[in-house]
């Protein structure tokens, strides 16, 4: 097996049998664009130096690879979590707005669209807009509007036009669909910043790539405290994907270390009512790349449900299901409840309130059976003050 097997889409942006670019006629010229020029402009030393300073000193980075003791205790063994609710904005999707926002600034592109659902992604991109005086548009959900009002008022703070998204299921499927017909009637000024590693190439590897230094860090963070660069198992929820990439990303090609991506089952895999892809998908197309997606016997896309507006997603990035098909990656599923016992869990046993979507990692704790001397990194991919309405929901019903 060649080396970058997991690291490198090929040539046309395919992991295995999925990835590709499939776009509309009116999207040809933006997407080759960048498909000529993301990589040389991203190796070059004046981008890297800028992207590095800014991680380090406007993000917060590295971010801290802690050692939860008592949760390790609970589980009888060691849990490492990398920090990433501490980064600016209280979530990893800002390293991957950063580096896009100094992509645009070279590609001379005025205007930028992005798509959110639990509203980091949105945060983030309102942020580095508002940093390099840019005009911002984000499109979202209009249920997700509702149930993440904090965010939305951050964005409107920063500066950006928030765009309520009224079609379908009124979610982050639709808040994309709107952003995709945005750049197809602006193809000129216009740079489209996708949140996760999902789309056409050369999104799904740019993506990855900008999230990877999360891996990085964890390689010599590890080796800090216990001497070893390479933990047994890493361990992240997924969605669309970013948070699991760029923690998986220096991993892929190490055999040894296990890769647990936890998707959202909603009120149960069979339910009618989840989000597992990996479980209930098949192959298809969706938002310009072949993946893993749920849907109808003749290809119409079924309506995913999740607690938290982050992993309520009808796919999966191409990497990802790659890695399922391929057998690189174990993938596991997480109910509502689970995710939320996970997060009162991790609140009264090391003082962290998580991000609703980081709990499905979390609550998978307990579907593995793990070593006194195996060594678990999780990802922490954001804080939980975006879904405080939802957790004083549960208490109430929790009496």
């Amino acid at each position: 097996m060649a080396t970058t097997t997991y690291q490198q889409p090929s040539s046309q942006g395919y992991y295995g049998k999925f990835g590709g670019a499939y776009i509309p006629e009116m999207l040809h010229r933006n997407v080759e664009e960048l498909q000529s020029r993301y990589l040389e402009i991203m190796q070059d030393a004046s981008f890297q130096k800028e992207f590095r300073s800014l991680l380090k000193d406007y993000v917060g980075r590295p971010t801290p690879l802690y050692y939860a003791k008592r949760l390790s205790q609970q589980h009888s063994t060691n849990i490492w979590l990398k920090r990433e609710d501490l980064c600016h904005t209280g979530a990893h999707k800002i390293n991957n707005t950063v580096g896009q926002i100094l992509l645009a600034e070279r590609l001379g592109k005025k205007r930028i669209i992005a798509e959110t659902g639990a509203g980091q992604h949105g945060v983030a991109t309102a942020t580095v807009c508002a940093l390099k005086g840019v005009e911002c548009i984000v499109y979202m959900g209009e249920k997700d509007i509702e149930r993440q009002a904090p965010n939305v008022a951050r964005m409107k703070m920063l500066g950006a036009k928030v765009v309520p998204a009224v079609s379908g299921s009124k979610t982050l499927k639709d808040a994309t669909n709107e952003a995709i017909r945005d750049w197809i009637n602006n193809p000129n000024d216009t740079h489209y910043i996708i949140g996760s590693v999902v789309g056409p190439h050369p999104y799904p590897d740019m993506v990855a790539k900008f999230q990877s230094v999360i891996s990085e860090e964890i390689r010599w963070q590890l080796k800090e405290h216990i001497g070893t660069e390479l933990p047994t198992h890493v361990m992240a929820c997924v969605g669309g994907g970013s948070n699991a990439a760029g923690t998986f990303y220096h991993f892929l090609d190490e055999l040894s270390v296990q890769l647990i991506a936890v998707e959202a089952a909603g009120c149960g895999v069979n339910s009618g009512m989840s989000a597992a892809t990996t479980q209930l998908g098949k192959p298809g197309i969706l938002h310009g790349s072949k993946s893993l997606l749920m849907q109808t016997e003749d290809g119409q896309v079924v309506e995913p449900h999740s607690i938290s507006a982050g992993l309520d997603y009808p796919g999966i990035g191409p990497l990802h299901a790659h890695l399922y098909d391929s057998g690189r990656g174990t993938f596991l599923s997480a109910t509502d409840e689970e995710a939320l016992d996970a997060v009162f869990q991790l609140c009264r046993l090391e003082g962290i309130i998580p991000a609703l979507e980081s709990a499905h990692a979390l609550a998978a704790l307990n579907q593995l059976k793990f070593k006194d001397t195996d060594q678990i990194v999780l990802c922490l991919s954001g804080r939980g003050d975006k879904d405080l309405a939802t957790y004083m929901k549960a208490m109430e019903e929790r009496g």
